[in-house]
């Protein structure tokens, strides 16, 4: 039995799907949706943005917001599980296994949302795969 599942939650469709499948699959334990900002990406506007504030932590909380909405809102469409929400700064794959510890199994969207994701074919879900200390299931 698996009591503590990480999801890492960027905002894509994918992400998503990592957690609804989380949440079928392992109804019964802790699960934490993590949202990692800072690292240059595709999202390097909001990275900056969020580098540039006067509290880093603060705005890095509030841009991951968002993504904790529908996360929420995706858990309490299953049985209203409560969702505990995490924010790291820096590189997401350093981020995701640094995290991967503390808990029994990851769980991944195959791929974020944009096409440059789509191109590298899930660069993080592969990398995160390889390194993690735990088991990690990757979504589609």
């Amino acid at each position: 039995m698996v009591d503590a599942v990480l999801v890492p939650m960027d905002g894509s469709e994918m992400s998503e799907r990592a957690l609804e499948y989380a949440l079928e699959v392992f109804p019964d334990a802790d699960i934490t949706a993590l949202h990692v900002v800072g690292e240059p990406s595709p999202m390097w506007a909001r990275a900056t943005g969020i580098a540039l504030a006067d509290d880093i932590e603060a705005s890095a909380r509030e841009h991951a917001e968002e993504v904790f909405e529908r996360a929420r809102e995706i858990a309490a469409d299953a049985d209203d599980v409560e969702l505990d929400t995490r924010v790291a700064l820096g590189h997401p794959v350093r981020a995701i296994v640094d995290r991967a510890a503390d808990y029994e199994t990851v769980v991944i969207g195959s791929h974020g949302g944009n096409v440059a994701d789509r191109i590298f074919v899930g660069n993080v879900a592969e990398k995160v795969f390889r390194r993690s200390p735990v088991p990690v299931v990757v979504v589609r």
